[in-house]
């Protein structure tokens, strides 16, 4: 039952916001960080006190075969756990920045947060397409209402890619239903049942390509990207915390959860594909974050850069690339978030995102210049930070499988310090051309910058307890032998 109340305290908060909004204007924001406080002190315990697989699963449409079942092993548990602790993290940083329909905003930003919860622990797959239905449409609104200037372009645009690319991945759901009920006479959607379903080349290919294309969109990864640089410059700093940190999370763990496991030969087929695009997103999105003079659009295309590596790694599919994009996963989502919420409080304060205007803000804000370069230096993956360890494992795993993807990946590396030191160089650093003197952090940005600073740091010199985490889940999956065969040509 702990399962449940994972995703029911978000919801029932975020509408417990929108109802208190009548008594006061300040109400919302204090009962959705309240709501999100309790859900991480559950998730919390429940990584504390119940460390193994849990399950929760009552029927719901049994003439259809499908169940309202909801289970956590490691995989789940650290992504619940982040869930958790970035929504927290997102209330907090909109507790100024949003004035407008207040209740409404923390009701639709609580609602996306349980439906990606429920993402994190469906494995129903058809309650899984419910919660990622879910998740979509408050973030929908999120950008449409409270966004910046061309707040509803980017919401069409983020709606569109997403949408269409979840209803591939429904007919493929579909697809594998009836498949493996005209093989067993059993129809279910069951993801324990679907395991090891009997499909044939051409049939486990296309299905695995309508998950594989859906998740690829949320990842992003190139050319399914477009939507997200456009969709985190107008969104509001809790929606691009939540966007970079979770939703982009949520395609790299259907990844993991749903493409390897169901389709194993299909993606042993696909790898090399799969491995070159994950290259391709690593240079392209550092390419394009040099060109950039919008902060929040140069940080956009460093997520696309970083979840190359995600990619990269979960199809070399061997053990230290998996260990290395869940944590790449995790890093990414706390670093990344970081940088937004700190770009969020210099739009407060400079009312710009323009590089070329800032400059010399150490001076007037030596607190926010500190995480400006932690979280700048963790991007480009400085070792003792978390995003060092899931990095140089996953070029670790991948030299194992194609030194030359490695090297190239590798690339990723070099071209991250360059535009980390130049994001640095030219906001906190130099002369300040324009005579800033804004107010510096306020005890409670100071606060949530800590956690955030403490957490990172924690991964990256004692990264034990995720690895122990999701160890029997990698140690189930990984299958390093096929892959490598794949990349040399060779049937497995």
């Amino acid at each position: 039952m702990i399962l449940v109340w994972l995703i029911v305290i978000p919801a029932a908060g975020g509408l417990l916001s929108w109802l208190t909004q009548r008594v006061s204007p300040a109400w919302p924001k204090y009962v959705a960080f309240t709501a999100m406080a309790a859900d991480l002190i559950v998730a919390a315990c429940l990584a504390a006190f119940r460390p193994g697989a849990t399950e929760f699963m009552v029927p719901w449409i049994p003439q259809f075969g499908i169940d309202f079942y909801l289970a956590c092993d490691g995989l789940s548990l650290v992504l619940v756990l982040l869930t958790a602790f970035l929504g927290l993290m997102a209330v907090a940083s909109a507790w100024t920045e949003i004035r407008d329909r207040t209740g409404f905003f923390y009701f639709n930003l609580l609602l996306t947060l349980s439906g990606i919860t429920g993402v994190f622990l469906a494995l129903d797959l058809f309650l899984f397409y419910f919660f990622w239905e879910v998740m979509l449409i408050p973030m929908y609104f999120i950008i449409a209402l409270w966004g910046h200037e061309n707040r509803v372009y980017a919401s069409y645009k983020f709606f569109l890619f997403t949408q269409a690319s979840g209803l591939l991945m429904f007919v493929a759901i579909l697809a594998l239903y009836f498949l493996h009920g005209q093989n067993t006479g059993h129809y279910t959607f069951n993801y324990t049942q679907l395991l090891g379903t009997r499909l044939s080349p051409a049939a486990a290919m296309l299905i695995m390509l309508g998950f594989l294309i859906a998740f690829a969109v949320k990842l992003p990864s190139i050319p399914f990207h477009s939507w997200l640089p456009d969709a985190h410059t107008e969104a509001p700093t809790a929606g691009s915390v939540i966007l970079a940190g979770l939703l982009l999370k949520t395609g790299a763990y259907g990844i993991l959860r749903f493409v390897l496991p169901l389709f194993a030969t299909a993606v042993h087929h696909f790898a090399p594909v799969a491995m070159a695009l994950g290259v391709a997103s690593i240079l392209y999105g550092a390419l394009q974050a040099f060109g950039q003079r919008d902060l929040k659009r140069m940080i956009a295309y460093t997520s696309v850069s970083h979840m190359g590596f995600v990619l990269l790694g979960a199809f070399a599919w061997n053990r230290l690339a998996l260990y290395g994009v869940v944590m790449q996963i995790l890093c990414h989502g706390i670093s990344t978030g970081a940088l937004f919420i700190l770009v969020g409080g210099l739009q407060e304060r400079l009312h710009t995102r323009d590089i070329d205007l800032m400059g010399g803000l150490w001076a007037a804000m030596p607190r926010m210049g500190g995480a400006m370069m932690l979280f700048a230096m963790a991007s480009l993956g400085l070792p003792g930070l978390g995003n060092f360890i899931g990095e140089f494992l996953v070029l670790l795993g991948v030299f194992e499988v194609s030194p030359v993807l490695a090297v190239l990946a590798s690339l990723g590396f070099i071209t991250a310090c360059v535009y980390s030191v130049w994001i640095v160089q030219r906001t906190i650093q130099g002369p300040n051309a324009q005579e800033w003197k804004s107010p510096d952090l306020c005890g409670r940005e100071t606060a949530v910058m800590a956690a955030m600073s403490v957490l990172i740091l924690w991964l990256g010199l004692y990264p034990r307890p995720v690895f122990t985490a999701v160890a029997p889940y990698v140690e189930n999956l990984r299958a390093p032998v096929v892959v490598s065969q794949a990349l040399r040509g060779e049937s497995p």
